[in-house]
């Protein structure tokens, strides 16, 4: 009995994880972006959590990595898809594409589509064991949701700011399949020889969590982004 408990706490865990990022969904259509934000930060750590209970169990299986990444998708992908969207529903947009704004949000769901084959990419590359390559999927929601729930009233009241959303689609989609090694907060020793980069991200993190409140994962995520290219040329 204890055994059969055992084996389906990872998949109950992920379920979790995508019964929040449908709530998640949920809220996000309905104009309540900091709600959302909420359920995809609830769902990360439910996916932190999977993991960890699978390996410390040691139970590995095939429905549990393709739940774990639909789970991901619905809650990284659609759920940030989704607060773009009613996001460009609302914005003020230029008169000469006024006609378009039936049409024109649903291009936030190219996040989605995008995530999806990040998540595709990552459980067939056996390079992304103690790194990164793109984007993860959990960072670029949580830049979309904060930067949303924390800037709403300014992001739909700025004239033009449709062609800066725009552009972050693109970027963030990019970013997200890019060969573009980023660095992973795991820690095999402590020291400071090896983590520099690491410790350099975590201390200039707080000051960014004190001022920015809400908005501050937005401004983390781009930091993260930002730090891992330099990484890289210092490599080089």
């Amino acid at each position: 009995m204890a055994n059969c408990i055992t084996r389906i706490i990872p998949n109950t865990l992920t379920s979790c994880n995508l019964i929040s990022g449908c709530i998640a969904v949920t809220f996000a259509l309905g104009g309540r972006p900091e709600i959302a934000l909420a359920f995809i930060i609830i769902g990360a750590v439910f996916d932190f959590f999977d993991g960890m209970s699978a390996r410390l169990l040691g139970i590995s299986s095939p429905i549990g990595k393709e739940l774990d990444s639909l789970a991901d998708d619905v809650t990284f992908g659609v759920a940030p898809a989704s607060m773009v969207f009613n996001l460009l529903a609302v914005t003020e947009y230029p008169s000469f594409l006024e006609f378009s704004r039936p049409v024109l949000p649903f291009f936030a769901f190219i996040i989605a589509a995008f995530s999806a084959l990040r998540l595709a990419k990552f459980n067939l590359d056996e390079r992304q064991t103690t790194s990164f390559i793109g984007l993860p999927t959990p960072a670029n929601a949580l830049f979309w949701g904060s930067l949303i729930a924390g800037c709403q009233n300014f992001l739909e009241s700025t004239p033009y700011i449709f062609y800066f959303i725009l552009l972050m689609i693109v970027i963030s989609s990019y970013l997200l399949i890019a060969e573009l090694p980023m660095f992973a907060l795991k820690f095999k020793t402590w020291g400071w020889k090896g983590n520099k980069i690491k410790y350099v991200f975590l201390i200039t993190c707080i000051p960014m969590l004190i001022i920015l409140r809400l908005s501050s994962f937005s401004a983390i995520i781009a930091w993260y982004v930002i730090l891992s290219v330099f990484n890289n040329k210092c490599k080089k």
